[in-house]
């Protein structure tokens, strides 16, 4: 099974509920755990305040564009693949500008987010334009 088959459902606008649930479990992790356990991670508390009110702002705005976007969910999964793009860009600027804090396990967990939400990026672009081809056939 392919990446891209886990990602390209029959109901592409299910990405905007994954995108949410991502966008909230960071949110958890930077603004509650990894505050707690600043010593074991390195990033400074304010830094990951700041990423998580991003994250929960994220949050909302997939719920939303998943309830309420009809005729534009195309539009409104590009423009949260993009979100969560410079979202990864401002986390390696910060991961890059903090680098002698870090811990090995403050490094590991920015790097597993970057990969998850370019990989989770790359399935909305795609599924924004995969499903545009395929549905407006019929």
């Amino acid at each position: 099974m392919s990446l891209e088959s886990i990602f390209i459902l029959n109901r592409p606008k299910k990405l905007f509920l994954i995108d949410a649930l991502g966008a909230f479990v960071s949110a958890l992790c930077l603004g509650y755990l990894l505050v707690r356990f600043e010593h074991l991670f390195g990033m400074p508390k304010n830094v990951l305040y700041v990423l998580a009110s991003i994250a929960i702002g994220f949050s909302i705005n997939s719920i939303a564009s998943w309830a309420f976007a009809k005729e534009s969910w195309r539009r409104a999964l590009r423009i949260i693949a993009i979100a969560n793009l410079l979202y990864c860009c401002i986390t390696v600027v910060l991961v890059l500008y903090y680098w002698q804090y870090l811990t090995a396990l403050g490094l590991a967990y920015f790097m597993i987010e970057i990969i998850l939400v370019v990989l989770l990026s790359y399935a909305e672009f795609r599924n924004s334009l995969v499903f545009r081809v395929h549905l407006d056939k019929k």
